[in-house]
């Protein structure tokens, strides 16, 4: 009996990484869906009962409930696996390469409520927050960055206009994995190891279109039939940078210089993404600067709903990208 390609060991790791809230769920379930409308070779699949139990749950959820994925209440630890063609390299001297196994590129997310690695603030007078310095969660978030050479690091802009706590959220566990980097001399040249895809989500938002048109960083897909705007990944870094002004807390540049300062700058890609996608009529089936929002706001962020089909936007190749940059780094003695 042949094995199954689905269980075997993945090639190269990719952890997501983000504030609570930041749509790390959502993005997973809109994963399945934006591979399924790519029609290519490219599928995620579960690599445990959980976890294919709750792909389809959150994935149902976006497309037959129309409502977005819960927060998480408790920790939550889930592995899936993308299976695709071959990224390696052709063969030598003109030869041609010969054909490989699929490629697979695993995908592990320890996603847990906030406060494990917030600031622990607390207001004028109020309790002291919680010690979390010995709580074994951040452990095993620490464990998920540091085995993995992929990162894909969610920034909301909504959320930091709202609460302003993303480097809150990301100065801890990046100061605590290069202390880990560093004893386990990974840390040589001053910058860790790892490929980070920045993703900024809410494209859909109108206040983060707007932006991305008052900046001309918009172009559309000449293949897409749809010709919702896009940003290119070069002109991602500008609407991030953008979108940082308006950060509650005004800390927000911080995140920016904090990748840089840590992350090799061939190794870092920024891409504007939305999970759900803009609305499109389906009689016109052409994008509308007149009617295009997808999110039908409730009373409450847990009451929004999606008003159309999802047509994502940016999901699958965050993770692409980072599997063929891992692939060209994989040693020699690995690849041959």
């Amino acid at each position: 009996m042949q094995p199954d390609p689905s269980r075997e060991r993945p090639d190269h790791n990719i952890a997501m990484w983000g504030a609570p809230g930041s749509g790390k769920t959502t993005l997973l379930a809109a994963l399945f869906i934006a591979l399924t409308r790519r029609n290519d070779d490219w599928k995620i699949v579960g690599s445990d009962p959980a976890s294919s139990d709750y792909l389809i749950e959150k994935t149902n959820a976006l497309l037959r409930g129309k409502v977005f994925p819960e927060a998480s209440m408790a920790l939550e630890r889930y592995h899936w696996t993308l299976i695709g063609p071959t990224l390696r390299k052709p063969g030598f001297w003109g030869r041609k390469a010969k054909p490989g196994p699929p490629t697979r590129i695993g995908i592990g997310m320890v996603d847990a409520p906030g406060g494990l690695f917030g600031t622990g603030r607390r207001p004028a007078g109020g309790p002291s927050a919680p010690d979390l310095s010995g709580d074994p969660r951040r452990q095993e978030l620490l464990d998920n960055l540091e085995r993995s050479r992929g990162i894909v690091f969610l920034f909301d802009p909504i959320r930091e206009f709202t609460f302003g706590d993303a480097f809150d959220h990301m100065h801890a566990p990046l100061a605590r994995l290069a202390e880990r980097m560093l004893v386990a001399g990974e840390f040589v040249d001053g910058k860790l190891p790892h490929h980070i895809a920045v993703c900024v989500t809410k494209f859909d938002d109108p206040r983060v279109l707007e932006t991305a048109e008052k900046r001309r960083l918009l172009t559309a897909d000449v293949d897409d039939p749809y010709r919702l705007p896009r940003v290119a990944s070069e002109d991602a870094r500008e609407l991030f940078h953008e979108l940082c002004q308006v950060s509650a807390s005004g800390n927000a540049d911080m995140v920016l210089n904090a990748l840089d300062q840590f992350f090799h700058p061939d190794r870092i890609r920024f891409f504007a993404t939305s999970s759900i996608g803009f609305y499109v009529d389906r009689r016109t089936k052409h994008f509308d600067w007149d009617d295009f929002q997808n999110m039908l706001p409730g009373e409450a962020d847990e009451d929004s709903r999606i008003r159309g089909q999802l047509h994502p936007i940016n999901v699958v190749e965050p993770m692409l990208w980072l599997g063929q940059r891992l692939a060209a780094v994989r040693p020699a003695t690995e690849a041959s």
